[in-house]
């Protein structure tokens, strides 16, 4: 499945074109088009090959899942590879869509899986026609705009659910406790993940932005200047909720090691009021004369022996609260 889009002198001219019609659109100097390729087999990749003059190793990290985010010169053309993010908040887990662009001098070529929302990419460009004269600069932008704001979304959402997490930690109940630490370790988990993906993006903007090909003129860099400042606040954000991440389970911990230290408290003030009446009624136990030996007032004394000694117990620990 291919979409296509002509640009001539800053204007939307076509849409939906044959790729074949790419090569003849392109002999005129001031066109640029957009070639986007979703879930591409090898010969769409030859074919655009071909067509472009791609080079043989950016259409080995195109066709390969799981790239990391970054950004590659070639002779004729740019390559680059980011990941959009979407967050599910019921789950704690990351939704990772990879999306894979080639840059030339008047082409942008996406590739993704059908899981990626082109359709809001296209939706930026047409809220920012007017900057459509300045080129694939214009087309890299947009895409990399809605890739970052994509992962700031995912990133504030994380830290509402963290937020969330932290106000569960000193609940009591079982299943609390065992939510938290399930929660905690799996958001842990999504932001180490989400931290691979967003780093990463600091190289690639800065890298565009600096290319020697000069895909970003004057008038489009202060945009790329407010991209990259919004790349550092996504990993600024990112590496304070790992920061964040690590004191809620070392809170956790704590909470458990306290709550280890009261039951223990608990378990040894019972026994403490366990031993006394095993002490009297053993002492009393014994097959040798006592006070009240044979004597019906002498089992009144054990008994009522047994419930001073144990009400008193349990009032002093009650007190230290230990119980």
């Amino acid at each position: 499945m291919a979409r296509t889009r002509l640009y001539r002198d800053g204007r939307l001219e076509a849409e939906d074109f044959p790729l074949d019609d790419i090569s003849e659109h392109l002999k005129d100097p001031d066109t640029v088009v957009w070639l986007d390729l979703t879930d591409p087999d090898r010969k769409d990749y030859e074919r655009v090959q071909e067509e472009f003059g791609l080079h043989r190793l950016a259409i080995e990290d195109a066709s390969s899942p799981h790239e990391r985010p970054k950004l590659s010169h070639y002779a004729a053309h740019v390559f680059f590879n980011a990941y959009a993010i979407g967050f599910d908040r019921s789950g704690g887990d990351l939704d990772v869509h990879e999306v894979s662009a080639f840059v030339t001098e008047r082409a942008l070529i996406t590739v993704h899986a059908a899981d990626f929302d082109m359709d809001a990419v296209v939706e930026r460009w047409d809220a920012t026609e007017d900057l459509a004269g300045h080129g694939v600069g214009y087309l890299a932008h947009g895409l990399l705009d809605v890739v970052v704001d994509g992962q700031f979304d995912a990133v504030r959402q994380l830290d509402e659910a963290l937020e969330a997490l932290e106000e569960h930690l000193f609940e009591e109940t079982p299943r609390a406790i065992r939510q938290v630490q399930r929660r905690s370790f799996r958001l842990r988990k999504s932001l180490n993940r989400l931290r691979k993906v967003v780093l990463p993006m600091r190289e690639l903007v800065n890298g565009l932005m600096r290319s020697r090909e000069h895909l970003v003129d004057d008038e489009m860099l202060p945009y790329y200047h407010d991209l990259y400042d919004h790349v550092l606040r996504v990993a600024e954000f990112t590496e304070s909720l790992r920061d964040f991440t690590a004191t809620i389970l070392e809170s956790n911990l704590a909470v458990q090691g306290n709550r280890q230290n009261s039951i223990m408290k608990k378990v040894t003030s019972w026994a403490a009021i366990i031993a006394v009446p095993t002490a009297v009624t053993g002492y009393y136990g014994q097959n040798l004369p006592f006070p009240g030996y044979e004597k019906q007032w002498g089992f009144l004394v054990s008994a009522v022996l047994i419930v001073l000694l144990s009400v008193g117990l349990y009032v002093t620990f009650k007190r230290k609260d230990w119980l």
